[in-house]
This record gives structure tokens, sequence and C-alpha cells, in this order.
């Protein structure tokens, strides 16, 4: 098989933005979480993101992109988009809003460039692991060329109980 046929739409972006990124792939038939992902692939569970897409109360969708043990605080998710309240995208909705599946949903190349919003504690670091765009496959690249091929801000959206580690 050639390279060729590896690239999701979030590589196509990412490489005409000349945006540098690793891509590692793994072994998934069906939906896996993303701490299962981490661990299968020994990844620091601290840098490995999930990418959560929301509907705000107008309607509008929002992406929000969390470490994968963190749960997203709704409040404060409302108030980083400017939103009275949002709630989880019914799964039966994202491949239609998105263009994706259910754990292969990444903030690049969905079918519409929505809001998005990364977990402030991201700055922070380097490099972070979230979706390749499919089942299978994770992309390494900083946060801040993350935030510039989404257009997404900085913003605490996490609930307070998750531990650091």
């Amino acid at each position: 098989m050639s390279k060729k046929e590896l690239k999701t739409n979030a590589m196509r972006m990412l490489d005409r933005e000349k945006i540098p990124y690793i891509y590692e792939t793994y072994d998934c038939g069906t939906f896996t979480d993303g701490i299962h992902v981490a661990d299968q692939l020994g990844l620091p569970h601290g840098q490995v993101y999930k990418t959560l897409v929301t509907v705000g109360k107008t309607g509008a969708h929002y992406v929000f992109v969390i470490p994968i043990a963190s749960e997203i605080d709704f409040k404060k998710a409302a108030r980083a988009v400017g939103e009275k309240s949002v709630e989880m995208l019914p799964l039966k909705d994202l491949t239609k809003v998105t263009g994706y599946v259910r754990g292969g949903c990444t903030s690049i190349g969905m079918k519409k460039q929505f809001p998005t919003v990364i977990q402030a504690d991201a700055e922070t670091l380097d490099q972070i692991y979230i979706s390749g765009g499919k089942l299978g496959m994770q992309l390494r690249l900083s946060p801040r060329d993350l935030q510039k091929v989404t257009g997404a801000a900085f913003a605490d959206v996490t609930a307070e109980e998750s531990l650091d580690g």
C-alpha cells in the first residue's frame, strides 16, 4: 500500500498548512476510549487529548479538546464560547455534523470549522496527541500548531476533580 492511502483529511490540512506532526497507528476495529488508546500506544495520559463536539442553546456547534482523563465542565465550556449552555452533540449526529466517527473525531478538518477550545493546560505542553481523523490513528503535534490550524482558543473547560498525574 502506498503511504498516500493513509492520509486523513486532518493530515492533508496539516500538510497544506506546513504544520509538522507525527502519526501513529494502532489496531482498532471499533470505538476505544482515549485511556485504552494511550495505554495501547504507551503514551502519557496527560498528553493525550480527546475531541468533544457540543451544541449550544443557540443551536451552534462547538468543539472542545480536553485531556482523556478529564471531564468537560459544561458551565465553563458555555462561558468560554459565549453560550448560555452547551450539551454533548447526540452521537447519532456526530458523523453528519463533523464527517468523523466516534473515536476518530478530531478538531482538524471537520466538514465545517466550528469554534474550538483547547483545555488551557495544553498550552504548557510541547506536544499533545489527538485523534488522526479515523479509528486507529493518533497525531502528535504542538498545541500551538493545533490552535493555529483550528483557530482555537485556550480556556479552562474541564471539571476540577481531575488529578495531576
